[in-house]
């Protein structure tokens, strides 16, 4: 049964206007796929790969402009040195459980192999979040076809969120999570911009969490809805991935991926010591071309990109509300259950607050 999204709940955050989809592929060419593992013999898997063309195929010879930030680094995303050396993103981007990020990265290098990319070598973006809770860590369930199966299964429409690919396994303010999206649409420079996020949440104290100022974490207490680990865990981490078709340089793209740390404090994150908070952006608005010795590139100047960071936020923290509220109650590894956040309740919360 698929959930709701928080609009269709009537809750809206932020501002800014969504795309058509509210989602990442909102950016036009950006496409969204998943490989989704559940199994319970001969080990009990809850995992997958989420895989992100920041447009599709064309990518290994039409590079993007990217820049990253790491919030916090307890976690891992292979590439980023390179792309913080020359700003360039060439590959599809994954993101996976926290072993299977090396399978996963090497399976792009093959897949572009295979494919005829014409790239001299590849260093591909893999990011992660540990679903060991849920899902037997010694496993190691995901494969080169998983990979492989999330990138051919890429498409620009709706994304599935919640319980599916690399979010299959994750929770959230102690909440069953996942995979979650949305975008903003702004007009500034005389054109009309589209900045969208993808997360893989998987972070959060009960208590913290907050949907639009509203302590629903503290409403929603563990005496009324039992924590997924019985303890107090101070770590986690979040991977949240940020599009646009803006013409953006490097460091622009650096200046936007930091503005996923303002949604994911309105939500409620901290940036604990053992949480993995890492943030990736890519702009499209430029085409660079290994072909051309010489690209002819544009930009934003510093103070049109204003409404650019605000958009960043709210897509960041509505995508995390999405991957919250489309999750669904799951049992997995020694069995552990992580309950959905009850949406009745949800509700309830938000009109008492908000009437």
């Amino acid at each position: 049964m698929t959930r709701p999204r928080l609009r269709d709940l009537g809750i809206a955050v932020g501002r800014l206007p969504p795309g058509p989809l509210n989602a990442i592929t909102d950016v036009a060419g950006v496409r969204v796929g998943h490989a989704t593992v559940i199994a319970d013999t001969p080990h009990t898997v809850r995992s997958g790969v989420t895989a992100i063309w920041p447009r599709g195929p064309e990518i290994w010879d039409n590079f993007v402009f990217a820049g990253g930030h790491s919030f916090n680094g307890n976690g891992e995303m292979t590439g980023v040195v390179w792309i913080a050396e020359q700003g360039l993103l060439a590959s599809p981007i994954a993101i996976t459980n926290t072993h299977a990020v090396g399978v996963v990265r090497d399976a792009i290098c093959a897949y572009a192999i295979r494919g005829g990319a014409r790239q001299a070598f590849h260093l591909p973006v893999v990011a992660e979040t540990s679903d060991a809770w849920l899902s037997d860590p010694a496993a190691f369930a995901v494969t080169q076809d998983h990979a492989w199966a999330a990138l051919d299964a890429a498409t620009a429409g709706p994304v599935a969120e919640g319980n599916v690919g690399g979010g299959t396994g994750m929770i959230t303010h102690e909440f069953k999570a996942g995979i979650g999206t949305a975008s903003r649409r702004v007009a500034t420079a005389g054109r009309n911009v589209c900045v969208g996020a993808l997360v893989q949440a998987n972070y959060g104290l009960r208590e913290l969490l907050r949907v639009d100022g509203v302590p629903v974490g503290r409403e929603i207490g563990r005496d009324l809805v039992p924590s997924a680990r019985p303890q107090r865990v101070e770590s986690g981490s979040i991977i949240v991935i940020l599009a646009t078709d803006a013409p953006l340089l490097p460091i622009q793209c650096q200046r936007l991926a930091r503005r996923a740390t303002t949604g994911l404090a309105w939500i409620g994150g901290v940036g604990f010591n053992g949480s993995g908070d890492i943030f990736l952006a890519f702009a499209t608005g430029n085409h660079v071309r290994p072909s051309e010795t010489i690209s002819a590139l544009r930009m934003l100047s510093p103070d049109a990109i204003n409404p650019l960071f605000q958009a960043a936020a709210e897509a960041t923290e509505e995508a995390i509300l999405n991957a919250l509220t489309a999750a669904e109650t799951m049992t997995g590894y020694a069995g552990h259950t992580a309950h959905a956040l009850p949406l009745d309740r949800l509700v309830e919360v938000m009109q008492r607050y908000r009437p």
